[in-house]
């Protein structure tokens, strides 16, 4: 009886988790990345901003969630069936509700594509960020599921390049990311919020999105811009 217990409350409290990432989540994605940096520079983090060349595909999309980090390797000499092996091994590792940020340490092949991209949304995952390549983008973009990313060929992995490490801290550009911490991406750039902070940014980026709206409410009333600035103390 004292398991059975055990094991409801557990199940519970994955339960309890899985519903708070999901709201974070949703939250942010209401923000959009300029609010969230403002908010993450006055909490003294102002380089937690992704290279500006890694662009959504959709230009109108918005994703946010916490992180799951993978990294790899280009070998131009890899065994075809050992790196398909590897790679959906990966896709089948990726939580549910993450967001995938992959940092490749490559620029030669495409580390996500349509069938991919399919596996991930059908498996609840949020998006994927690579420091990388796209091919089927047409597809994908069709799909609905979001990606980020530096470029786009149509050359695959097979043979060539390899997941090597889930999970682990990465690094692209001058960010580094953990799994946990939470992600925020648009058409403006992609924003890494370490985990210790999040509550804190979310917080404060719904107040700055609260006072933006009354400062504009105030300036088409014909406030003058200057006086509304030093009354909202935003702009």
């Amino acid at each position: 009886m004292h398991e059975h217990s055990t094991t409801g409350s557990k199940s519970h409290t994955d339960v309890d988790v899985a519903r708070s990432a999901h709201t974070m989540a949703q939250r942010l994605e209401d923000c959009y990345s300029g609010a969230v940096y403002d908010v993450l520079r006055a909490l003294g983090h102002p380089q937690q901003v992704l290279p500006h060349s890694i662009r959504p595909l959709d230009i109108n999309s918005r994703l946010a969630g916490p992180v799951f980090t993978v990294s790899g390797g280009y070998h131009p000499d890899l065994d075809p069936h050992q790196t398909l092996l590897a790679w959906t091994g990966m896709l089948a590792k990726v939580p549910s509700g993450s967001v995938v940020i992959c940092q490749p340490n490559d620029s030669n092949v495409a580390h996500m594509g349509e069938l991919s991209a399919e596996v991930l949304q059908f498996r609840g995952v949020r998006g994927y960020i690579v420091d990388g390549g796209c091919r089927d983008s047409a597809f994908i973009q069709r799909l609905g599921f979001k990606v980020f990313c530096r470029y786009y060929t149509p050359l695959d992995i097979v043979g060539r390049w390899v997941p090597e490490t889930l999970g682990a801290p990465i690094v692209i550009g001058d960010v580094t990311i953990h799994s946990g911490d939470y992600v925020m991406a648009d058409r403006d750039g992609t924003v890494i919020i370490p985990i210790k902070q999040l509550e804190s940014v979310v917080e404060g980026t719904e107040e700055v999105l609260r006072t933006e709206s009354l400062l504009r409410k105030a300036i088409l009333q014909g406030e003058d811009p200057q006086e509304a600035y030093l009354k909202y103390g935003k702009f």
